[in-house]
């Protein structure tokens, strides 16, 4: 349905929605965006869908808040609002789901329930925004989204997850891979804000469900590499003063381009170093060890930041 939906409206996203080369891009060519309409159709079609048949209840917050931060992030692709209008826009959205659930969902049960919401919140704007911000290269959002969704979708077939956040997460590992052809480098189409927005919205709801399963570890090292990079840029943007909402190209993976890598080495390696975090997350799941949790979330860390040190410095001639 992805693939399907992204070449029938690819002709048009070519006339109306063309993505033009800035000091961000790592494209030369004007090359259409907005291929996510696709992606995010499919990915709630399939999954409203299985949850009717399967008789499970995906929260109604969540769905009217990925069409809402969609449909905002499909007005940026076009006219470009600005960054206050944008950030009360997805706050209102992650607010939505966060705060429409029960109270029984807690990561820190000694703390107010107020405070880990507002915090809960923060990251989820944030985690919303990094995902859009590291869509910066063909194929990387794929090689970072269908890792994370397939080990989510592992971990709710040995029980670890709950049902909602299966299938959301298997809908849109398929919607991703159903949009891989057509963003392989070159890319023939981006995924535009109309994709990476709701991508992030989706994906830190099934990372924030299976924290409040329990596996807060687990939640953070699914998205390790994502959280590192962007992070860690942000702040060196803001202790240098610099307008950090503007375009630029400091992240590591725009870097590692800028080091002599080719796009194919950036992505294979951020894809494999994704493999690896997934299965640490996964093995923190399945041993449920006091040891075992701190050694994963080390080797994870270490294995993160080995391919940005990489990635920041000058390949050899």
């Amino acid at each position: 349905m992805s693939a399907l939906i992204t070449w029938i409206s690819r002709p048009l996203l070519q006339r109306y929605a063309l993505a033009r080369p800035n000091a961000r891009s790592s494209h030369r060519i004007p090359t259409p965006q907005g291929a996510g309409i696709a992606v995010i159709s499919a990915t709630l079609v399939v999954a409203l869908a299985w949850a009717a048949w399967a008789n499970v209840a995906i929260p109604p917050a969540l769905v009217v808040a990925t069409v809402v931060i969609a449909l905002v992030g499909f007005a940026d692709d076009i006219v470009s609002l600005p960054v206050l209008v944008r950030l009360v826009l997805q706050a209102a959205c992650v607010g939505a789901v966060v705060f429409t659930t029960s109270d029984d969902a807690r990561i820190v049960p000694d703390l107010p329930l107020a405070l880990e919401r507002g915090l809960i919140l923060l990251a989820g704007i944030w985690f919303v925004n990094l995902v859009n911000f590291m869509d910066g290269l063909d194929l990387m959002t794929v090689a970072e989204v269908v890792p994370v969704t397939a080990a989510l979708l592992l971990l709710g077939l040995l029980g670890e997850l709950p049902w909602p956040a299966v299938l959301i997460a298997t809908a849109l590992c398929g919607a991703m891979l159903g949009f891989a052809p057509f963003n392989k480098p070159v890319a023939k189409v981006f995924l535009g804000d109309v994709g990476s927005l709701p991508i992030g919205l989706l994906v830190g709801w099934c990372l924030l469900a299976l924290a409040w399963r329990g596996e807060p570890a687990a939640a953070l090292l699914l998205p390790a590499y994502y959280l590192a990079d962007s992070t860690i840029t942000l702040s060196r943007r803001i202790a240098r003063r610099e307008q950090f909402w503007s375009a630029h190209r400091s992240h590591f993976y725009q870097r590692a381009t800028d080091n002599g890598f080719s796009v194919r080495r950036v992505i294979g390696e951020v894809f494999a170093l994704n493999l690896l975090l997934a299965a640490l997350a996964i093995l923190t799941v399945r041993a449920g060890s006091a040891t075992v949790t701190p050694l994963a979330l080390l080797a994870g860390a270490i294995a993160v930041a080995v391919v940005l040190r990489r990635f920041s410095r000058p390949q050899a001639s």
